[in-house]
């Protein structure tokens, strides 16, 4: 394979030395912050034709990492992740351009096993068999399967805090774990003087040169992916612009920043041989109980303080101190990028957890929640707009599903009754469903003549809890359909042809079996003062369609309901 690295560039003194796997430090100034550099102005002209005879894996840009003889026997399948796009959550923000970056395909299910993956490699090729590791979680399992296939000892340092089950998983890898009672943080440094002691290599994430390198493969996918898309349904007819699209927004929930270092760095080579005309915009997403990254851009810090005891239930994001990864991102994104820091709740990770779920069949973990519930935070304050493309990292598959995710009322139990035995099996398990139906689960009937609306409240509601939901298409259907159901609430559109909302509220008000029942009116159109009056006192709320992505929906319907 032909070699393009040209040196390693430090990032303190900008001196330049030969790579070595085995060298972690500058050997002038002995600092451990340092770049690979390779040439791409040789690269340029002959690399897009090269990989595109190779299979969509992350070794398809093996010249541009850190591998001089590749060892397809340790290969697992890591790269070439999906690349869909949200239509239901897109519907719901009014932005059809977002995008997920799948990772929770990789063998271990999550980002992590790109890291592993280039890291284990870069290891074996330099001939060092024994690894120490710190990690919340993902970091460990990555490493763990990787190092087990290339025969590599490694020990796992992991704070109390990551679940049980995720430990054992780790244990059952071979790896040695060894649990720390304490933060993420003092695990690191424990990790790090015992692989000091024992004179073993120890992982220096952020300041690894193959974590890093492997992490701009996202970069690289992006474009291909986003290019084959637009092409795809005919959305890249601008003859004038750059060879791979690029999307707006690169948006990442992270711990150390490790992960938009590296996809950074990808865009930069990208813009340097002319595949792309400019880097997207980086939102970094930390989770509210630990983001010293936030806390400091929003103070306009350079340098993070440390969040010395995280409170989150989101554990595999507690790193409390970034060190100077935050520095380097908040650069970045001054000099030119642009993007944002922000944080949410674990409340509001949790939220769109269920929704990524809901609407668009994703299971992911809470960490990879994070990174949603920032995409809706920055839509909703208007940051990201409703033309922008968006492409967010779906960082890794929800194993197992945790209690405090779901709650202690998450199914429901149905019982069929055996005492009455002249009763038929069939009869007392019908009976027992509408018991279910009608005693757990409310009633609401939802009216609009635009099926898309339709089915984005449906999506909405389910999201928010467990409703039987019926639905009709204009207004003598709902008038039909309310009268027969008699439903816990009514969402109401105004405007349909022929029998309009006015027109249902009136009959339902004329019903004295139906004159009690609630109505939220969701309407996109602009009331008159006369309208107003007239729904005044008959209905319960009023809600713009525009604001379906706020909360004021959900609320009013649980709120009603009780």
């Amino acid at each position: 394979m032909q070699h393009y690295i040209k040196s390693v560039e430090c990032l303190d003194c900008g001196h330049h030395a030969p790579f070595h796997h085995s060298v972690t430090s500058c050997p002038k100034c002995n600092s451990t912050w340092r770049e690979i550099r390779y040439d791409l102005d040789a690269l340029s002209t002959t690399w897009e034709k090269v990989i595109k005879a190779r299979p969509f894996n992350l070794w398809r840009y093996r010249e541009m990492l850190p591998i001089q003889n590749l060892n397809p026997d340790l290969f697992m399948g890591e790269g070439g992740t999906p690349f869909i796009r949200a239509v239901n959550l897109g519907l719901m923000l009014a932005n059809q351009n977002i995008f997920i970056k799948d990772e929770r395909q990789g063998p271990t299910s999550s980002f992590k096993d790109r890291q592993a993956a280039v890291s284990i490699a870069a290891l074996k090729e330099s001939g060092i068999s024994e690894l120490v590791i710190a990690s919340t979680g993902n970091v460990a399992l990555a490493y763990s399967a990787y190092a087990a296939r290339a025969g590599i000892k490694l020990w796992t340092f992991l704070t109390s805090l990551v679940p049980a089950s995720k430990m054992r998983e780790v244990g059952l890898y071979g790896s040695q774990v060894v649990k720390v009672t304490g933060s993420y943080d003092q695990a690191k440094q424990i990790a790090a003087e015992f692989a000091r002691q024992r004179g073993v290599h120890f992982d220096l994430g952020s300041r690894s040169i193959p974590c890093i390198e492997s992490m701009k493969t996202i970069a690289y996918e992006i474009v291909e992916q986003l290019s084959e898309y637009q092409l795809a349904n005919n959305e890249n007819n601008n003859p004038n612009a750059a060879r791979y699209p690029v999307p707006d927004w690169y948006i990442q929930s992270v711990s150390g920043g490790m992960g938009p270092l590296g996809v950074y760095k990808g865009f930069c080579e990208l813009l340097q041989m002319g595949w792309v005309d400019r880097i997207p915009k980086l939102a970094i997403i930390q989770v509210e109980g630990c983001s010293p990254m936030v806390k400091a851009w929003k103070q306009d810090q350079e340098i993070a303080d440390p969040v010395r005891s995280p409170k989150t239930l989101i554990h595999t994001l507690a790193t409390g101190d970034p060190g100077r990864a935050y520095t380097l991102l908040r650069n970045k994104m001054l000099s030119g990028s642009g993007g944002a820091f922000e944080s949410v709740t674990d409340e509001e990770a949790f939220r769109a957890l269920h929704i990524l779920a809901k609407m668009e069949g994703f299971s992911i973990e809470p960490a990879a929640a994070v990174a949603f519930a920032g995409l809706i935070k920055l839509v909703r304050s208007g940051v990201i707009k409703s033309h922008e493309t968006v492409v967010v990292n779906c960082s890794g598959h929800a194993m197992p599903v945790e209690r405090n995710i779901l709650g202690d009322d998450w199914s429901g139990n149905l019982f069929s009754p055996s005492e009455t035995l002249e009763e038929s099996h069939e009869e007392g398990l019908l009976a027992a469903l509408s018991n279910v139906a009608i005693d757990r689960f409310p009633r609401i009937a939802i009216v609009d003549d635009n099926p898309d609306v339709r089915r984005l409240i449906r999506k909405i509601l389910e999201s928010q809890g467990n409703y039987q939901i019926n639905e009709a298409t204009n207004g003598k259907e709902a008038i039909e359909l309310i009268k027969i159901e008699k439903p816990n609430l009514v969402l109401l559109d105004l405007m349909m042809p022929e029998v309009d909302g006015f027109s249902v509220l009136d009959a339902m008000q004329a019903d004295s079996a139906t004159a009690e029942i609630p109505v939220i009116v969701i309407t996109a159109k602009e009331l008159t003062t006369d309208e107003k009056d007239h729904l005044r006192g008959r209905i319960q709320s009023l809600v713009q369609k525009g604001d379906l992505i706020s909360d004021k929906l959900a609320e009013e319907v649980r709120g009603l309901l009780g």
